[in-house]
């Protein structure tokens, strides 16, 4: 996959170089030999360390990428703050930023996206002991939100005044424990902390039309067309319904799927 590397070579590392961060080498990528990409963990089913290694719904599109690419694959656990924002991009400090990041007008004023690989609206959360029916039932409880993220954009807007936690594990696990009456988040993961803890469950949905994609430091096309081409590929293969079941359940899979019917 030589000629893979020299293409991203044209946009990537002008663009590492001119920001001052990272050491781009004549691959373009910010590490030799390496695809390294920017992602919260834990923030459980897209990526959580298992066993000592980074696995996920993510992680597996990063080495799928990776593969393409004909180099390694290396996470960084980075704050959500500073993928949303754009600054882990700008600075070098990763290729690629795969994080169940939301697709927004906003967003994509900072960094550029891959299509979609992911329908995620957002979901409400809540023990089953307490008999929450909607939205109105928590507006005077403690209700989490992960920082930074469009479930506590939603919360906000609805008047609550919500609890932050910095991912999206620390959010399930607070919800969990106790600690917080209910929580805003989005399906794929608050949908995967009911199944865990039988004592919760999901109170309801709010469908935003929010998708999912991956992010790399504006203009770098090189980049996105790769993953593009993955993508497609692997829905043509049906590799990537069979990674949504995998991580999501089969009961999920079709709502969160965005591939298109043949």
């Amino acid at each position: 996959m030589k000629k893979i590397l020299t293409a991203l070579t044209a946009v990537t590392a002008l663009t590492l170089t001119a920001c001052g961060g990272g050491d781009a080498d004549d691959s373009g990528l910010v590490q030799s030999g390496k695809l390294t990409v920017c992602a919260t963990v834990p923030y459980e089913p897209f990526e959580f360390v298992k066993d000592g290694k980074t696995v996920g719904f993510d992680i597996d599109l990063a080495d799928k990428l990776a593969e393409r690419l004909d180099v390694e694959t290396e996470v960084l656990s980075t704050p959500f703050e500073g993928i949303q924002s754009g600054t882990s991009l700008d600075t070098g400090k990763c290729d690629i930023a795969i994080s169940g990041i939301s697709i927004t007008d906003e967003r994509k004023t900072k960094m550029d996206f891959t299509d979609p690989y992911l329908n995620d609206n957002l979901g409400l959360a809540a023990a089953k002991s307490d008999g929450f029916a909607s939205l109105k039932d928590v507006k005077d409880k403690k209700v989490g939100v992960q920082a930074a993220t469009s479930g506590e954009t939603y919360a906000q807007d609805e008047g609550i005044n919500p609890v932050q936690y910095e991912n999206g594990g620390m959010l399930t696990q607070a919800l969990m424990a106790g600690k917080i009456d209910a929580a805003i988040g989005n399906i794929s993961v608050i949908s995967a902390a009911t199944k865990a803890d039988d004592k919760l469950e999901l109170v309801e949905t709010y469908s935003n039309g929010e998708q999912l994609g991956a992010a790399v430091k504006k203009d770098n096309t090189e980049l996105t067309e790769e993953f593009n081409a993955m993508l497609k590929e692997m829905t043509e293969s049906g590799e990537y319904t069979e990674l949504i079941k995998q991580w999501f359940g089969e009961e999920v899979a079709d709502s969160l799927s965005v591939a298109k019917d043949s």
